[in-house]
């Protein structure tokens, strides 16, 4: 009989300690995912160093990068980057990485962090050069250059991030930028548009005067 209640307490005692780790996981994952929101980088520090996984998505598939990133979050985010096992190169619905992200809002110091944890600035088809190109962020642009990110890659449609520079960024310095780094200003994109196209098209006529040069100048240097 004794052994029996001695069994039974310790059964007892057992599911008690899953239900408290239970409660306890449940509780961290509300808090963790509450600290990125309001950028409180010391609680996500103390969760992760507690053992909290860094990979835990959000009720909507994210990990805690991309929603501190999202949310303009940058010490969290800074703090992530950082966590054992937080993977770089993971991507959302949208085939965006953690580094596109950084380089469409300027992130610059968040950028060259996630580069020296071997984030890809090449990524196959959109990729951080095109993000940071469309909002001409100089700043990023150069550093993904100086990293070696390809110039002329080309997008899922054929685009390049001069192309991007030249419709949707308002900054002409962007366009030189690119085009001083070697950006080829005679490519089309598969629905046979050019750079000087999407400046044309969105009025940015000091950009379709310095493309149209740029143009003219690689026509007459490879195209003799």
């Amino acid at each position: 009989m004794l052994f029996k209640l001695k069994t039974v307490c310790l059964g007892c005692l057992f599911v008690g300690t899953l239900l408290a780790q239970s409660l306890s996981r449940a509780g961290s994952y509300e808090d963790y995912f509450s600290a990125i929101g309001k950028d409180n980088d010391w609680v996500v520090s103390n969760l992760l160093n507690r053992g909290f996984d860094p990979k835990t998505p959000n009720e909507k598939g994210l990990n805690g990068l991309f929603m501190a990133l999202s949310n303009g979050a940058l010490k969290v985010a800074k703090v992530l980057i950082q966590a054992k096992g937080m993977p770089m190169d993971e991507r959302n619905e949208h085939d965006e990485t953690p580094l596109m992200i950084a380089s469409i809002k300027g992130y610059l110091e968040v950028a060259k962090l996630m580069i020296e944890r071997g984030a890809d600035v090449n990524k196959p088809g959109w990729t951080p050069l095109h993000y940071a190109a469309s909002k001409g962020n100089i700043e990023m642009i150069r550093l993904l250059i100086d990293e070696h990110a390809y110039i002329d890659a080309a997008s899922p449609n054929g685009t390049t991030p001069l192309m991007m520079a030249a419709g949707y960024s308002s900054q002409p310095l962007a366009c030189k930028v690119l085009l001083e780094e070697g950006a080829d200003p005679t490519l089309i994109n598969d629905k046979e548009l050019s750079a000087m196209d999407f400046a044309a098209k969105e009025k940015q006529l000091e950009s379709f005067e310095l493309i149209k040069a740029y143009a003219q100048a690689w026509r007459a240097k490879y195209q003799k």
